[in-house]
């Protein structure tokens, strides 16, 4: 260790298993602590983690990687005393740290202490270019210093790829400072420029020219920008906005705000590929300002990417029944219900939202779904038809209500049903490759309009050449048709693409006992049961294995795969 540690380094570290470690824990360290510390840590559970480390830390107090795991695992679950706590164990042993200088900067933050924070950005121990340049910016306007405050922010400005940032933070200090008329001109005047029209700028500027009595200029701003697919948040300043509401500025009205703001967008960043970078700098937002909405969903979203499903259901929790954001809260709750195999959770969860919030054609969508995962299909049906009578005109995301509708329909036998939305979604989103598909193969299977269905498969297959289910669906059209040495050229390919799918793999063996290449068909079958199919699709490919394809089509037992091709994969969007 550094010679620079000191003893009262000590007392920080005891301090820190104070916060860490639960009422009536142990002390004393089990030998296996560090390797689970590490483990913990790296699974990104840190709330195991930060117990753990608490009782490491009092065997082995100088510890770095533990020092530096106790700042992280307390900013991840929101405690800036414990986390600040390491981090000063941390500096004291000359370590730096970029975790612990965020930990320091945002206790500094929090207590008001905006020399302390200067201070420590003079003294080299800021946390980057961009946190300490909106910091020393927002520092100097919580110490009543406007242009010093402006002044650092255009000091920021000139350093490269940070003035769209430093300058949207001016116009937000100068907001904060009563300039809302200067704030307005200069956030117009950065249109385009990097996050000047990201949502939360956007936010500002509508909130701004909603202050000036500017409203039908606010609404033209977002209807624009966005047009009418909004997310609930913007939907109710939109509707506040057009009622001709004065509107409060609320993104940054201070300066502790404002400095939340800058890391909440430093989080928004680092989400594109750094999720736990993005969960630190959202929770330090969050240490900042409690109610800061975006950043409660950004901190779920960024544990959900960690393997963390339950401690994203807790940070979506944070938001405020009150916020327009806690509709997004919850239906993210559920979502992550969902996909954590508590479905029917989900659905009572998305039922009493949409009971309590009706006309909410994403909430309706979102509910469809999870109806539609559990095969209550009647149900995802009436919550679809909600759905497409709540959309704006042909907006965005309607032809996708379309196509979820049409395969409710499709699993409750209404052909003609489904038939009609596919259709209509083709025409709000032509040339859509997944519509094609699904409409095409299903109109093979069904024997109808074989031309028209190879042709849609043909396009699908033009504009996503190496999707293997699509090219499944061509070959298998092919074999419908008869035309047996194209089917299984497309199905070879297909099997390429999608080695270990059983139902490509039974298809291939169909085209090839066609063409006569009966010991690859059986083959083919035989590896088609050992990728697990369905049970009806594996009891009719042990039948064809047992009497061949010809005798299971003489008995009129072979129809090919059951229904539509699975035609929504998990995340498909439709917007």
């Amino acid at each position: 260790m550094p010679a620079c540690w000191r003893p009262c380094t000590l007392a920080a570290v005891l301090r820190i298993a104070a916060v860490l470690l639960p009422a009536g824990a142990a002390a004393e360290a089990p030998a296996g602590d560090y390797l689970a510390a590490r483990a913990a840590l790296a699974a990104h559970d840190h709330a195991a983690a930060a117990p753990i480390i608490a009782r490491a830390l009092e065997a082995d107090p100088t510890n770095p990687m533990l020092l530096e795991g106790a700042v992280v695992a307390a900013l991840a679950l929101g405690d800036p005393d414990a986390a600040a706590e390491a981090a000063t164990a941390l500096a004291e042993a000359g370590i730096a740290s970029p975790p612990a200088r965020l930990a320091t900067l945002t206790r500094r933050v929090r207590d008001g202490d905006w020399q302390g924070l200067l201070f420590e950005i003079e003294a080299g121990r800021g946390a980057g270019p961009l946190l300490d340049g909106l910091a020393q910016g927002w520092a100097r306007l919580g110490q009543g210093d406007l242009p010093a405050a402006l002044a650092a922010f255009d000091t920021m400005a000139r350093q490269d790829g940070l003035a769209a940032f430093a300058l949207t933070h001016k116009a937000l200090a100068m907001a904060a400072s009563g300039d809302r008329e200067g704030a307005v001109a200069l956030l117009s005047d950065l249109d385009g420029r990097g996050p000047a029209r990201a949502r939360r700028s956007l936010i500002a500027l509508a909130e701004l020219l909603g202050g000036l009595g500017r409203q039908a200029e606010a609404v033209t701003l977002l209807d624009e920008t966005l047009g009418r697919d909004l997310d609930p948040t913007l939907a109710d300043l939109r509707a506040r906005l057009a009622a001709g509401e004065a509107i409060p500025f609320t993104v940054a009205p201070d300066a502790t705000a404002g400095l939340a703001e800058g890391l909440y967008g430093i989080a928004a960043i680092a989400a594109e590929g750094d999720p736990l970078t993005a969960l630190l700098y959202a929770r330090a937002a969050l240490v900042l300002r409690p109610s800061h909405a975006d950043a409660a969903l950004l901190a779920g979203q960024a544990l959900e990417q960690l393997g963390q499903p339950e401690a994203a259901r807790a940070a979506y929790a944070l938001v405020d029944p009150a916020d327009p954001a806690f509709l997004t809260a919850e239906m993210s709750r559920a979502a992550s219900l969902r996909r954590s195999g508590q479905g029917e959770l989900a659905a009572e969860i998305l039922q009493s939202l949409a009971r309590a919030h009706p006309g909410q054609p994403e909430l309706e969508t979102t509910l469809g779904d999870t109806l539609r995962t559990l095969s209550r299909f009647a149900e995802a049906e009436a919550a679809y038809d909600r759905a497409i009578a709540a959309h704006a005109e042909e907006d965005g995301p309607l032809w996708f209500v379309h196509y979820v509708r049409a395969i409710a329909r499709q699993a409750q036998d209404n052909w003609a049903g489904a038939e009609a939305d596919l259709r209509r979604a083709l025409e709000l989103r032509p040339g859509q490759p997944q519509l094609l598909n699904h409409l095409g193969y299903s109109l093979v299977e069904r024997g109808e309009s074989l031309e028209e269905a190879l042709a849609m498969i043909e396009e699908a297959v033009a504009a996503e050449p190496r999707n293997g289910a699509i090219v499944d669906s061509l070959g298998w059209a092919f074999f419908k048709l008869g035309r047996y040495p194209e089917a299984v050229r497309e199905l070879e390919r297909a099997a390429e693409l999608l080695p270990l799918d059983p139902v490509i793999n039974d298809h291939l063996g169909d085209a090839y006992w066609k063409v006569g290449r009966l010991r690859e068909a059986r083959f083919q079958w035989r590896r088609a049961l050992s990728f697990d199919p369905e049970p009806t699709e594996a009891e009719r490919i042990r039948r064809k294995l047992e009497q061949g394809l010809d005798a299971v089509e003489a008995a009129g037992t072979e129809d090919g795969q059951d229904g539509a091709p699975t035609p929504v994969a998990e995340g498909m969007q439709g917007g």
